[in-house]
């Protein structure tokens, strides 16, 4: 029987990480040994930002594999987020898409295209705003203007993303992240 092979190819992306203020030898050394050699150190408003290109079957493996080797490096560092930002304006999307803010903004009227574009997450009324770009690139795939691959890398993105708020939250206040994951889950 012949199984399909899958194969791994690069994946680019970049971990804010928490737990570690500064970028010392030590810090680079324990990173590298604990895997992370494919990633490309650096201080970013004071928080050490790894960019990685990483071999894997999928970006969800790179990137949970990444997180993994973070963690183990033993220095007390973990992962605050992937560098991806899920909030976006109008010209954000347009750039994304390689569309014009003009076609962008009749999307989202429905002056042009299928109607029904997402609506906006926060800052409705300070006449500026952001969508979730998981939602806009699900409303993109669905009409075939953006690749299925690209819903798939902003669902796992998102995903990832909540996750490790979740768990930051969770160490914070265990008892409130109870209590609200119950309120919700029971409406």
């Amino acid at each position: 029987m012949n199984t399909p092979k899958t194969c791994e190819r690069e994946y680019d992306f970049a971990l804010i990480v928490s737990g570690v203020r500064e970028l010392t030898t030590e810090v680079e050394d324990a990173l590298f040994e604990a895997g992370c050699d494919d990633a490309t150190l650096s201080v970013q408003y004071g928080c050490i930002y790894m960019e990685f290109s990483r071999a894997a079957l999928s970006l969800k493996d790179a990137i949970l594999s990444a997180i993994r080797d973070v963690r183990s490096a033993g220095i007390g560092a973990d992962v605050w987020r992937v560098d991806s930002c899920d909030l976006v304006t109008p010209s954000e999307i347009a750039r994304r898409i390689g569309r014009t803010r003009q076609l962008v903004h009749q999307y989202i009227t429905g002056t042009r295209g299928p109607g029904g574009f997402p609506a906006p997450e926060c800052n409705l009324t300070e006449g500026q705003p952001l969508w979730a770009w998981c939602a806009v690139s699900y409303w993109l795939a669905q009409n075939d203007m953006i690749r299925p691959e690209e819903l798939r890398d902003a669902t796992i993105v998102a995903t990832i993303n909540n996750a490790l708020e979740r768990s930051h939250q969770r160490e914070r206040d265990p008892a409130l992240v109870d209590e609200v994951a119950k309120a919700v889950a029971a409406t």
